[in-house]
């Protein structure tokens, strides 16, 4: 397994003809604010040090905090009513660490324009830890509110889309808006308290409701009518990877059916799974989820078409058939535990072999 290539010496040769993904950004406040920051920060860093290293260290601020957040709130009951409260301190050093890898997030794409070192390597480097830290950026974010009477229901993460199969990619207004959001969020935090969010805004609305409210919101209002009207306007023009019906609708058979498969489990679940151990699930579909954006991206950037099925969902799938058949309470928790190592090793794995056979190909490109 140490050896094996994901990618073909024939595929590998598609991406010589990678060109960048072009990144449409309209959101003002990304534009006006945002952007003319992040001119100024790149300016610090050195012209020697690689946009994939400025990549890796957001991402693993967005990991240290998923961890530091998961030792002091394994089960989201530290921010309920009648629990211990994690230390203010841990929120202090959370919201520092977001908005420094939110920082990191912009600057790198401008390391790579400024010192013009932009490869297909870094696109997948880049979007490929982007589809890791959403699970991690999530979870994060719900132990502020948790569980319990004044918070948010476990059964929340489960909104996802995927529109990858035009050649422009539209950047969300909702992921700007939320990024500053969360700062307020963390600052009334840390001088107010968790207590904060046990009282309604609104009459009876509570701040759990527009926790939810936004992520629902952003995801119906704007990412998705914005990417449909993107998808439109690149099949007006042409610019469409596939113009068949059914391969677009190809790269939304894994994550579609990983959706039916844990959803179906938390419903069969004979231990009520996703209340026992809510965070290990949610890293497990987290990491299927960020497998399948991998694979797309690859194959986006070959210009071919994506395999029907990630072969991650064969496992899952027998899992949820053992699930059904009324497999004992313990043995579900081993099966989620074993499970979610499995896909963590495999995307892993994944990850650095096609750093690797990139890596050679650039070199390969280099010397010639």
């Amino acid at each position: 397994m140490a050896g094996y290539q994901y990618v073909s010496p024939e595929q590998l040769a598609g991406f010589d003809k990678y060109k960048d993904l072009f990144a449409l950004d309209t959101n003002p406040l990304s534009l006006y604010i945002m952007h003319p920051f992040w001119n100024t920060i790149v300016k610090v860093f050195s012209t020697c040090l690689a946009p994939n290293l400025i990549t890796f260290s957001g991402f693993l601020l967005v990991v240290f905090n998923f961890l530091l957040i998961a030792y002091f709130d394994s089960d989201f009951y530290a921010s309920a009513p009648g629990h211990k409260h994690g230390p203010d301190s841990v929120w202090i050093v959370v919201g520092i660490q977001n908005f420094v890898a939110y920082t990191l997030d912009g600057v790198d794409e401008k390391q790579a324009c400024r010192t013009n070192s932009s490869t297909p390597l870094g696109e997948l480097f880049y979007h490929g830890l982007h589809s890791c830290s959403c699970v991690y950026f999530v979870v994060t974010v719900y132990s502020i509110f948790g569980r319990g009477s004044t918070g948010v229901s476990v059964f929340v993460l489960y909104l996802l889309l995927w529109v990858y199969n035009t050649g422009i990619l539209f950047l969300p207004w909702g992921y700007d808006l939320s990024q500053v959001t969360i700062y307020f969020v963390y600052i009334v935090t840390v001088v107010v308290g968790v207590e904060a969010w046990y009282e309604p805004f609104l009459f009876n609305f509570l701040y759990r409701n527009l926790f939810t409210a936004m992520i629902i919101g952003c995801a119906i209002c704007v990412t998705l009518p914005m990417s449909l009207l993107n998808f439109f306007r690149s099949y007006k023009n042409n610019t469409l990877k596939h113009n068949s019906v059914y391969e677009a609708m190809v790269p939304f058979f894994s994550p579609c059916l990983l959706f039916i498969l844990s959803t179906v489990w938390i419903i069969r679940s004979p231990s009520d799974v996703l209340e026992l151990h809510p965070r290990i699930f949610y890293f497990m579909v987290g990491t299927v989820f960020a497998n399948i954006t991998c694979q797309l991206i690859v194959c986006q950037m070959r210009s071919t078409q994506c395999t029907t099925l990630n072969w991650l969902l064969l496992p899952l799938f027998l899992v949820v058939i053992a699930v059904n058949l009324g497999v004992a309470s313990y043995l579900e928790s081993v099966l989620l535990y074993t499970l979610t190592a499995v896909f963590t090793l495999a995307h892993i794995h994944y990850g650095v072999r096609m750093v690797k056979q990139l890596s050679r190909m650039e070199e390969k490109n280099i010397g010639l």
